[in-house]
């Protein structure tokens, strides 16, 4: 955090920030803003409605997270402690995360917070809620339930974050976070944070903002520049043994990789710690502390690979991770950045490694197109596809449409002319055909008959 050129530095002290998240920011040795935090920081000060858009990695988090801090200290009445603010999360991961950040950043202020998320207790998140809290981070399925069990009431807050907003709509919690909004009061700031500001953002953006400041600094398009990336080709029943050699080989000591499907991410674990590699996997289908100790594990050096599925995409933030290796393109393109967001970031140098199957091509290119670049491709010895990669799907000229295969493979090409040893087929013409040639014959038979007489 906090790094740019020396014209473009702007100190949290210049932004205003109070003394003690200051002294709470030296502490993580942050001094200046990144881009989106030198426009998020003021417009929240400011008390409009935001839509902001930053590429993962920017500090985006630490943008909402200060204002809010700093505010609710200003007015905290010693010993009374209520819900004032509330930044709702799709995954468990991110919300651990927001909600680190909240208790770093205000480690010198007499505010409360905790997270909630499914998979832990209920009765105990309960319990300290009843206690008093200032803050909540929770992902939207765990606050429904504490609402709908009246643990919680909503009545006095005076901030809503939809953090990672594009994610809450992907992962289908629109449902979920229409009903906490119909718990709110009608006067709030109102702050929605992602990292794309596609159609389906911009109308929740519609429902639930008032007159917003629009902030984008570095969206998606504009994938982290401090990222190398690199596609290998790699027959498919190859991929396995290919990930191997590359984590091996080049003796990477830390690798996040990311594959579609939990089965999957299950299966590469399995074959990486039969390889010798200490391996982990994060997904879905892991309890909430067999996902814990695994993120723990890895970050702490105990673990070599960590094997993720996209649900994992955006919660994870590793200081210094350099490698990032997607096993397969995910469903969703826009999931591709986020991947490889987890490396580069905050000023540091990143590698994303991707390996592509023939059948891959075409999401490949749906990736390229949203980027607007190609990726370098580099073929190794024993593991590139015996054919040459040729593109499936949109042509651009008459020629290439004609030699190019289609979505489905190739395309049968028509006959223009008929075989000698197959038998033409016939029609009813051929049999008018027959029909006078034979009358044709009866009356030569008639005429030598009467001649003869």
């Amino acid at each position: 955090m906090g790094f740019g050129s020396k014209n473009e530095m702007v100190s949290f002290l210049e932004l205003g920030i109070d003394d003690r998240i200051l002294k709470a920011l030296e502490d993580r040795c942050y001094k200046f803003a990144t881009s989106i935090q030198k426009e998020l920081i003021p417009a929240m000060f400011s008390g409009a409605d935001i839509m902001a858009g930053a590429q993962t990695g920017t500090g985006k988090t630490a943008g909402f997270t200060i204002p809010i801090l700093q505010e609710l200290s200003k007015n905290f009445v010693d010993g009374r402690h209520y819900l004032k603010a509330v930044i709702i999360v799709p995954t468990r991961e991110l919300a651990k995360q927001v909600a680190e950040s909240v208790e770093a950043y205000g480690k010198y202020l007499p505010l409360k917070s905790m997270v909630l998320y499914g998979g832990a207790n209920l009765t105990s998140q309960a319990n300290r809620l009843k206690s008093g809290v200032d803050i909540v981070v929770a992902t939207s399925g765990r606050l429904l339930e504490h609402i709908n069990q009246k643990n919680i009431n909503l009545e006095s807050v005076d901030y809503l974050v939809l953090d990672e907003a594009d994610t809450i709509l992907d992962m289908g919690f629109l449902y979920e976070v229409s009903k906490i909004i119909s718990h709110l009061p009608q006067r709030r700031q109102n702050v929605l944070i992602s990292a794309t500001l596609s159609g389906s953002v911009k109308r929740l953006a519609q429902q639930i903002l008032t007159k917003p400041k629009l902030i984008e600094v570095d969206s998606m398009g504009t994938t982290a520049s401090l990222v190398d990336q690199v596609v290998y080709p790699v027959e498919k029943d190859k991929k396995l043994e290919l990930l191997s050699y590359i984590i091996g080989s080049r003796n990477y000591r830390q690798v996040l990789v990311f594959a579609r499907k939990k089965e999957v991410a299950d299966d590469v674990t399995k074959e990486l710690n039969l390889s010798g590699l200490k391996t982990l996997v994060i997904h879905g289908g892991r309890s909430s502390g067999e996902r814990s100790r695994a993120l723990d594990g890895f970050k702490s050096g105990n673990i070599r690979v960590l094997v993720a599925t996209d649900i994992a995409a955006r919660g994870l933030d590793i200081p210094n991770l350099e490698v990032v290796i997607n096993y397969d393109i995910p469903h969703v393109t826009n999931d591709y950045i986020h991947r490889i967001g987890r490396t580069g970031r905050a000023g540091s140098n990143g590698l994303a490694i991707t390996l592509i199957s023939p059948n891959e091509m075409v999401a490949l290119k749906d990736v390229e197109r949203v980027m607007g670049k190609a990726i370098k491709k580099v073929m190794l010895d024993d593991y590139a596809p015996k054919l040459e990669l040729k593109q499936k799907g949109a042509r651009q000229t008459t020629k290439e449409y004609k030699k190019a295969d289609g979505a489905f493979g190739k395309k049968r090409k028509k006959s223009t002319t008929f075989s000698k040893t197959k038998k033409r087929k016939t029609t009813k013409r051929d049999g008018f055909k027959v029909f006078d040639a034979k009358k044709e014959k009866e009356n030569k038979r008639k005429d030598n008959r009467k001649s003869r007489k």
